[in-house]
């Protein structure tokens, strides 16, 4: 698939100069900070130098004195308090993260996730009930119930208080809690409003430390579920967020807890994890459990704290990972043979697939690699209760919350941001909401938003990547939604002798350029999926190539390589 690259707009140059001047850095290194809005020396010292004394006071957030207050109550009365949180890494992170902190200073502490399949996203009836019935007073809903007016109701009547803690964009209208903690209210002005669902529970947990006088540090354990929440729930990590995870991944690294120490081994993983690992290795198999079964194996397992248990436990959700990659491979293979055979869908600027038989556990991956290969708005419904339910997934650019929002009468509910939603609907409606669908798209996409694209940082030589510039990079790090690993590109490069198709089927390219055959600055790199390029490579036609820089270790030694996204001739 044909890319665009998209050069990102250059740094203010009086500021890029300011800053190469105070820092000591080079012109590129100075760019790259301006271009992510860090424009003076104390904004680069907190960038280089995260900190946890830069975390915002919790109070800062609207309802979070009631909620703190609620809370103290219930423990001082000895009430029994549930943790609720969703299916997914965020939600039963979020419930491990609360249940842990409680449960050290507090023994009248249940928690519940909801069944995927039975019960569905969010608050249900079901867990109000159970609550009622175990006469649990008070329930802090963690990753969900921003919407859940009616349920919040059903509750109240029920005698259960809620301390609602999401992080999804609301409605105009909230739902009547003992205290609702959303860093998106309209009305809240926390200073970091894009915290995680977890990040949420955090707050909740810093906010009682704070009133019961109890040692940061003894929030500090809990850091490692709360990178794996941010990492897994793709939401920007930069100012506070930064901070929670570099200290995150710290924690991860050096002390993890034991059901996360298991899933690491599970995965075999032996170095530093950066966020990419725990996208790829640690928050997939923590959604297979709620995905393929039940999300309470993912809690019971990062709450963990035997290792026969967590090493039982992991076996399973490996297990069910495992099974989860099967059912995604399928449903994939079959609906992207159905896009293919349809003159009708491909021609169409968005895709929207319905089939009873799809398995509501990985149809959001679906949706995801739909993506990969028809590069449009997508939605993947399935059935479930009698309904079709479903996971959207959009390109860049484009807001898919506003799309679905634009065919709301025809849903039951719905919820999420600009780049991923859950909705469900009547089975009769699927046919009524493809076309209206299709029609909010084609109204609203503009045609370079369905081509795929590469944002690049900047331009370079190959004679600008030192140890120097490397060891500097690698200090951006961590990497994620908004402060992303940096891409270059270097123009007019050709190949110096040595590249060479590699692979079990010579699909991949190991390349080996030079700005110029004359200077010989040579760099290696890494080109998945690029083998078919060798013939032209090698004949020694000059190209673009658009890459990233990592680290790799080769037989003791380690150098700093290229990862190729694409090249251009």
């Amino acid at each position: 698939m044909e890319k665009r690259w998209v050069i990102n707009e250059p740094g203010d140059e009086e500021t890029v100069g300011a800053l190469m001047e105070s820092l000591g850095v080079d012109r590129v290194i100075a760019n790259l900070l301006v271009q992510r809005g860090i424009t003076n020396f104390d904004m680069a010292k907190a960038f280089f130098r995260p900190s946890l004394d830069d975390l915002h006071d919790p109070f800062l957030m609207k309802d979070m004195t009631k909620a703190v207050d609620r809370l103290v109550i219930a423990m001082e009365k000895q009430e029994r308090v549930m943790v609720y949180g969703d299916y997914d890494v965020d939600g039963t992170t979020s419930v491990a993260l609360v249940y842990t902190y409680l449960k050290s200073h507090f023994d009248f502490i249940d928690y519940y996730i909801p069944d995927r399949y039975s019960e569905g996203y969010g608050i249900s009836k079901t867990g109000i009930d159970y609550a009622a019935e175990n006469n649990i007073s008070l329930v802090i809903a963690l990753d969900c119930g921003i919407k859940a007016i009616e349920k919040i109701a059903y509750a109240s009547e029920k005698g259960v208080d809620f301390i609602i803690c999401d992080h999804h964009t609301p409605d105009e209208n909230l739902p009547n809690a003992v205290a609702v903690l959303d860093p998106k209210r309209s009305d809240c002005e926390y200073p970091c409003d894009v915290l995680s669902g977890c990040g949420v529970g955090f707050k909740l947990m810093q906010g009682l430390a704070n009133r019961k006088k109890w040692q940061f540090d003894t929030l500090i354990p809990l850091l490692d579920l709360l990178a794996v929440s941010i990492a897994s729930d793709i939401v920007p990590i930069t100012g506070e967020n930064r901070v929670l995870t570099y200290f995150g991944l710290k924690q991860l690294n050096e002390n993890p807890r034991l059901g996360l120490k298991t899933i690491l081994n599970l995965a075999g993983v032996t170095k530093d994890l950066s966020v990419n690992d725990i996208v790829f290795k640690i928050g997939p198999r923590i959604n297979a459990a709620g995905r393929i079964q039940s999300g309470n194996h993912a809690v019971q397992l990062l709450i963990a704290e035997r290792e026969e248990a967590a090493t039982l436990i992991g076996d399973t959700i490996n297990g069910l990972n495992e099974d989860r990659k099967e059912l995604d491979h399928s449903i994939t293979d079959d609906a992207l043979e159905r896009v293919a055979k349809s003159k009708t869908l491909l021609e169409k600027k968005s895709t929207v697939l319905f089939d009873r038989n799809w398995h509501k556990g990985v149809i959001g991956i679906v949706a995801s690699r739909m993506i990969e290969t028809y590069y449009k708005p997508t939605v993947i419904l399935t059935e479930s209760n009698g309904f079709a339910t479903g996971s959207a997934r959009s390109v860049d650019g484009f807001d898919l919350y506003n799309a679905i929002s634009a065919c709301s009468d025809l849903l039951e509910n719905f919820g999420g941001h600009k780049y991923a939603a859950g909705l469900t609907m009547k089975i009769e409606n699927v046919s009524v909401f493809q076309q209206r669908f299709e029609e909010y798209v084609c109204e609203n996409i503009t045609d370079d938003m369905l081509v795929p694209q590469i944002k690049v940082d900047a331009s370079i030589k190959l004679s600008d990547i030192t140890p120097k510039f490397f060891r500097v990079l690698k200090q951006f790090e961590p990497f994620g939604p908004k402060n992303m690993t940096p891409v270059f590109i270097s123009e007019k490069v050709v190949d110096y002798g040595y590249s060479r198709p590699v692979g079990r089927n010579k699909e991949h390219l190991k390349l080996s350029v030079v700005d110029d055959i004359r200077e010989g600055d040579v760099k290696g790199g890494i080109a998945f999926s690029m083998g078919k390029l060798y013939s032209k490579i090698s004949s020694g036609s000059p190209f673009d190539v658009c890459y990233s820089l990592q680290e790799n270790e080769y037989m003791g030694k380690v150098e700093t390589q290229l990862m190729v996204r694409d090249i251009k001739f």
